[in-house]
């Protein structure tokens, strides 16, 4: 049987690559599929009927329940079209445990004339086994309010876990963050912005991916994403010291995310919106607080034999 290597994206369709995965052996799958909203992609036909989609999902995240660890995660990433249908199908169909129904809130949304300009997405945090998964608390600590605000003496100097609504940048908001908000906060990557590609419209911030694969993952295990669209996920993963894998429909786009990630070294910085506790200002004590990636050797390459 043909061999399979990680630490690379192939041009394959999705469900077909992840055919070529052994059961059980992925730590963490990220899914940024296309949304069945009419995007303009260069291979694919984004305009399915309602049933065909569906259908296509129940394959594909069949196929990630099939290749996902005892203890795995699978985090997706979708629109308001079909949200809820697919919380309910994987469920209901695969049995996996939701642990966080995230909101990525960003700014730079597309603006809109005649409705409220959507400014968010919705990022589901599944488990195979709620009582076995990895949650890597301290590697995503973000800087409280009692920190960053009041330079509070009792605030726990290690800050605290993100709420579920995802803001990177807490010191953008007046309060920083509320306990009982679940919005994460974010901009898109605009053309303007260095983190830029350009050559898929659909880039995901490296920062999202960051605290995701930090939380979800530890240096050496396997993240893979059958939609690789302009690499971010695989990128991320090499910077963390993580294996990787991705699939991609489009030979131009996978010809570019192999060019990106040869760009790239283990321990480079994340793009996009500063490190959340490097780029907390000062207190009003003139603190400040930083944030050190643990030590930790990169990852070595092997074959998956399918």
């Amino acid at each position: 049987m043909e061999s399979l290597e990680i630490d690379t994206v192939y041009c394959l369709d999705c469900i077909e690559g992840m055919r070529k995965i052994p059961d059980g052996t992925v730590d963490l799958v990220f899914a940024d599929p296309p949304f069945n909203i009419g995007y303009q992609y260069d291979v694919y036909r984004d305009e399915l009927d309602d049933d065909e989609y569906l259908d296509w999902c129940l394959r594909w995240t069949g196929e990630i329940a099939r290749i996902l660890k005892p203890d795995g995660t699978f985090w997706l990433a979708i629109g308001d079209e079909y949200v809820a249908e697919l919380k309910t199908m994987i469920q209901r169909e695969h049995r996996f445990v939701l642990r966080n129904w995230v909101i990525w809130y960003y700014t730079f949304g597309v603006h809109c004339k005649n409705k409220f300009t959507r400014s968010h997405a919705h990022l589901l945090y599944w488990v195979k086994d709620p009582k076995r998964f990895t949650f890597n608390a301290d590697e995503i600590r973000v800087p409280s309010a009692r920190q960053l605000v009041y330079a509070d003496r009792r605030a726990d100097p290690k800050g605290r876990i993100p709420d579920d609504t995802w803001i990177l940048r807490p010191q953008d908001l007046p309060d920083g963050f509320r306990p009982e908000e679940d919005t994460w906060y974010v901009p898109r990557v605009c053309g303007t912005f260095r983190e830029r590609q350009g050559f898929h419209g659909c880039q995901m911030p490296e920062q999202i991916l960051g605290r995701i694969i930090r939380a979800c993952s530890r240096k050496g295990e396997l993240v893979v994403d059958p939609f690789a669209g302009s690499g971010t996920t695989l990128a991320v993963a090499k910077k963390l010291g993580r294996h990787f894998l991705g699939f991609e429909l489009s030979p131009d786009y996978t010809a570019k995310i192999r060019k990106r990630l040869a760009g790239i070294r283990e321990g480079d910085p994340l793009e996009g919106s500063a490190e959340p506790l490097q780029s907390a200002p000062p207190t009003a004590r003139g603190r400040r607080l930083a944030m050190k990636e643990p030590d930790g050797q990169g990852p070595s390459r092997f074959l998956f034999e399918s």
